[in-house]
Parts: C-alpha cells; sequence; structure tokens
C-alpha cells in the first residue's frame, strides 16, 4: 500500500491553515500552522511536506477564494480535491467552528476517504463564467 500525506487547508483571504494525516487509520494528525496564501508560501509548505518523499494528497473547502491554489498545487504535481461546504460530514451540534479545527477535520476526512470534490473549472471556463456573471450585474433591469 503506498503511503500518503492527507493535507487539510482552511482558506483565507491572507491565510491558510494546514494540517496533515498521515496513511493508515492509526496515522497521526498534526495541526501545521498558518502560512500567508500568497504562492511562495504554499510551495515552500509543499516542499517541507514533500521532503519524506510520500506523495501529498490536499484538500480544502471551496469558497470565494477561487481555485488559485487548486492549480498550483496541481501544477506542482501534487493531488488536490476541492469539496463543497454541504457535503461534508459533521456531527450533529458541532457548532465550534476554528481554523485549526477545520484543517485537521479536512486532512483527517480526507485521509477516510469521505470527501466529494467538486468540478473545478479550467482557467478558460472561469474566465467565460466571470464574464457572464459581469455581463449580468451590468444588464439592464427588465423585470415588468
Amino acid at each position: 500500500m503506498e503511503h500518503i500525506r492527507f493535507v487539510g487547508l482552511d482558506i483565507h483571504k491572507q491565510r491558510i491553515s494546514a494540517a496533515v494525516a498521515e496513511s493508515g487509520r492509526s496515522g497521526s494528525v498534526e495541526y501545521l500552522g498558518d502560512i500567508t496564501s500568497d504562492p511562495d508560501a504554499i510551495s515552500k509548505l509543499c516542499d517541507r511536506l514533500g521532503r519524506s518523499g510520500k506523495p501529498l494528497a490536499f484538500c480544502y473547502e471551496a469558497g470565494p477564494c477561487g481555485y488559485g491554489v487548486h492549480r498550483q498545487l496541481t501544477s506542482l504535481g501534487h493531488r488536490c480535491d476541492v469539496v463543497a461546504l454541504s457535503l461534508i460530514p459533521r456531527k450533529p451540534g458541532d457548532r465550534v467552528k476554528t481554523n485549526r479545527r477545520d484543517a485537521t477535520m479536512l486532512a483527517r476526512l480526507n485521509r477516510a476517504g469521505e470527501l466529494t470534490p467538486v468540478w473545478v473549472p479550467d482557467a478558460d471556463h472561469e474566465a467565460m463564467l466571470d464574464t457572464e456573471k459581469t455581463a449580468l450585474l451590468l444588464a439592464p433591469d427588465h423585470r415588468p
């Protein structure tokens, strides 16, 4: 069996919280802390985690920050899933939400295979969608 390091990212505009879960049911889950959301910091995180030689499998929640992180990670040769927030299994009554808990939970669920990835548009599709949204915002209101 291939040993993979499963990395959960909680992404925000300025910061990214990261946690890693080692392969296997009893593998440890470690919170790595926060990094800035710039591409250099993400590359350094990949380098640091990749030193072990194990493949990395990233995941993060779909959100307003877009797919830039996904594109960067896949261009570096890593697997990266973007998951819909509504499809992430949660315990009833678990309302405490922190970046640390979210990143750790994503790493653990990614390792367990319990996350459902969403379709990630390529750069051309995303540009087309942005153009369409802009056109709808600029169009005059045609309601009777």
